[in-house]
């Protein structure tokens, strides 16, 4: 006798929705304190945008959560203020000059320092990378005072250039520690394969590499950029005329205490860029964050 296959019986429409609500049960406490979470975290984003479009005034007396009980007091006017203001226009423009300054400096000189460190021979490189390692664990206020007294005798201090150098700097160890240790997950069966065609190193850098690598400098790219427009400190430094924008809203904070319908909307726009940043790179981002977790 020969063995027939009996069908399998087949789910009732009744348990598939049992099964969906039971999957929906045990998802929901999880999903609601994610949504309650994320909500939490966004209420000082949605009052810096509420108070930068109300009048200082208006703010001074209730508070920002008047706009919802009276929306007609909002207004763009405070925009308008600050997109004619001088000194705000040209802090952002020096922001994005030292951002995208020292994160090319660094995806550059990164990527290139990484590729050495991960497929190519030279005396000494393993000392080498252990001592770019151990630059990491440099606190970047260490530097800050030699540094000054640095800059003070190369003409460096209060420009553009000085700061752009210090950040691709301290940005650099943890740059080549993150693209190394990228490359070297690389097949070396396609570098190999490259050689034997009579491509250069350079070429394989350019023509392999790079292409493959470019999760990695994504992520580095987003990560440096975040960094460099949201520091104070170091501008605070090497910052005299020259000012970021986060120097430039600390100053009207420091001089105008109740000058919130400058601030709010300067900070509102400082916040927006990296936003931005990281919204069109985000799917670089993910695929830098899983590179190299599964083979």
């Amino acid at each position: 006798m020969t063995d027939v296959a009996l069908p399998r019986p087949k789910l009732s429409e009744r348990d598939t929705v049992a099964a969906k609500i039971l999957r929906f049960t045990m998802k929901a406490p999880v999903q609601l304190a994610l949504v309650v979470l994320g909500l939490v975290w966004l209420v000082p984003t949605v009052g810096i945008f509420l108070t930068s479009i109300l009048p200082a005034q208006a703010f001074t007396i209730k508070g920002w959560w008047q706009v919802f009980s009276k929306p007609s007091v909002a207004t763009w006017q405070n925009y308008s203020s600050v997109l004619h203001n001088h000194t705000i226009t040209h802090s952002l423009v020096t922001t994005a000059e030292i951002a995208i300054g020292n994160t090319l400096i660094v995806i550059v000189v990164g990527a290139l320092a990484g590729y050495a460190f991960a497929w190519l021979e030279f005396p000494g490189r393993d000392w080498i990378f252990i001592g770019v390692i151990a630059l990491l664990v440099v606190p970047l206020q260490m530097a800050l005072i030699p540094m000054f007294t640095l800059y003070n005798h190369l003409s460096l201090y209060d420009t553009v250039l000085g700061i752009v150098l210090f950040h691709a700097a301290f940005g650099l160890p943890f740059a080549i520690f993150l693209l190394r240790n990228f490359f070297v997950g690389i097949p070396k069966d396609i570098l190999e394969s490259a050689r034997i065609d009579g491509a250069s190193e350079i070429r394989i850098f350019l023509r392999l590499i790079l292409p493959l690598g470019l999760p990695a400098i994504a992520s580095l790219a987003i990560f440096q950029f975040l960094w460099t427009w949201n520091d104070l400190i170091v501008a605070l430094t090497f910052a005299q005329n020259v000012q970021p924008i986060t120097v430039a809203i600390f100053s009207n904070l420091r001089q105008f205490g109740a000058n919130i319908d400058l601030i709010a909307p300067a900070s509102f726009i400082s916040l927006l860029v990296p936003l931005c940043v990281f919204f069109a790179f985000q799917r670089y981002f993910v695929q830098g964050l899983l590179a190299g977790s599964v083979k």
